[in-house]
């Protein structure tokens, strides 16, 4: 049964990745039908954004008003609704309307389900989980890579994935009796979560009705911020890099755009068995530094082949850092304090995913999208010093 609802669980995740990759790898063909400036995109992307850090500074109320289970059904066809309606939008004006929910069906059931699984699983079920999510977000660029290379439709790329929220939203609709009784059986039992148990339990020992204030937390916030700007940069203009710098073809660029996660995929199913050997500290810092030089690889002019490896390597990277941290999160601050710390890191991450995109996009627009990897060459710098900082800080705690 417990293994039934970690499937459930996983699928669910599935359906956050799907949109989150779309928008990006069709935007060279969206940007020609509507005749909109290229950095629309950064807009779009800002509207949903914003939709999902407003569902996150309010996921704890929401779930402990409605339930895990209750949530994570509601904001699929949150998101499953909108979806549908981006394949018939007649204009960027529907697009940005259709932009909130879609946000807004984010940002609890991120929270929520990275809580669930970081004080009551292992580790490896958290890269698990974002491995899932990593398989919505390759298969959205696929999906929509076929559908433009069929016939330029971007718009049956949509329609599809649409179907496939529903689809995920009837089995969640199905299986809500589960997510009850599973729910009640964990508060009550003994969870298989872990971690640093004596810096868990200094934590443990902090009262105060201000979590930002706990020694770290502002430190955690900013490396969010960091990675999921670096991510949704990637994913945003990634296509638009190739498109016009490497002269690709729009469906050759999504495709490439999609080893990039296809490497976050790949990279957090590896490291779910890694969890087992390595700390979650250990796999942070190697994950940045592999991030760091596939990085570089796209800023040295070399052939195009190096890029698709640098892709490849961001990708890599990536996929240990974001669950890994999310992981640390109830034993760097406390469980008692992880909810709602959790859901300030969501909606920081968010900000980050929605103002450094369109800043981007902005900058690239009035010079050359040629600063695209220097952008996230310092993007990924600025995470690894603040991750490195938040590590000497738990140190020291731990010898006090």
């Amino acid at each position: 049964m417990a293994t039934l609802f970690l499937i459930i669980i996983y699928l669910a995740f599935i359906s956050l990745g799907l949109p989150d990759s779309m928008l990006g790898a069709a935007w060279p063909v969206m940007q020609l039908e509507y005749g909109a400036p290229v950095e629309m995109a950064g807009v779009l992307s800002i509207i949903v954004i914003v939709g999902t850090i407003i569902s996150s500074l309010g996921s704890e109320a929401i779930l402990k008003r409605l339930g895990t289970g209750n949530v994570t059904f509601i904001s699929v066809v949150l998101t499953a609704v909108p979806l549908l309606g981006f394949s018939m939008a007649p204009s960027i004006i529907w697009l940005a309307v259709l932009a909130l929910p879609l946000g807004l069906g984010a940002g609890s059931i991120d929270a929520g389900l990275n809580n669930y699984v970081a004080t009551h699983y292992k580790a490896h079920h958290m890269s698990w989980l974002h491995c899932f999510w990593g398989v919505g977000a390759m298969l959205g660029p696929i999906i929509m890579s076929g559908f433009i290379a069929q016939d330029n439709s971007w718009r049956s790329g949509y329609f599809v994935v649409a179907m496939i929220q529903f689809g995920l939203a009837l089995l969640l609709f199905v299986t809500l009796p589960l997510w009850k009784r599973l729910e009640k059986q964990s508060s009550k039992g003994k969870d298989e979560s872990h971690g640093d148990e004596q810096n868990l339990a200094f934590q443990e020992t902090v009262t105060t009705d201000k979590p930002l204030k706990i020694k770290g937390v502002k430190l955690s916030l900013l490396t969010f911020l960091f990675y999921v700007g670096m991510e949704a940069t990637m994913g945003l203009w990634g296509s638009s890099f190739l498109v016009n710098v490497k002269d690709m073809s729009a469906s050759t660029a999504a495709q490439w755009v999609s080893m990039y996660f296809g490497g976050i995929t790949v990279g957090r199913f590896i490291t779910g068995f890694v969890t087992f050997k390595y700390s979650n500290r250990t796999l942070i810092r190697t994950g940045q530094v592999t991030a760091l030089v596939g990085a570089v690889l796209l800023v040295i002019p070399l052939p195009d082949i190096y890029s698709l490896i640098g892709f490849i390597l961001v990708g890599l990277g990536s996929a240990p850092i974001f669950p890994c941290m999310l992981h640390e999160t109830p034993v760097w601050f406390g469980k008692k304090y992880s909810q709602k710390i959790m859901g300030y890191q969501m909606a920081v991450a968010y900000t980050g995913g929605a103002i450094l995109p369109p800043l981007l996009g902005w900058v690239a627009a009035n010079t050359s999208f040629v600063i695209f990897p220097l952008v996230n060459v310092g993007y990924i710098i600025v995470m690894l010093i603040g991750s490195e900082q938040i590590n000497r800080l738990m140190s020291r705690r731990v010898s006090q």
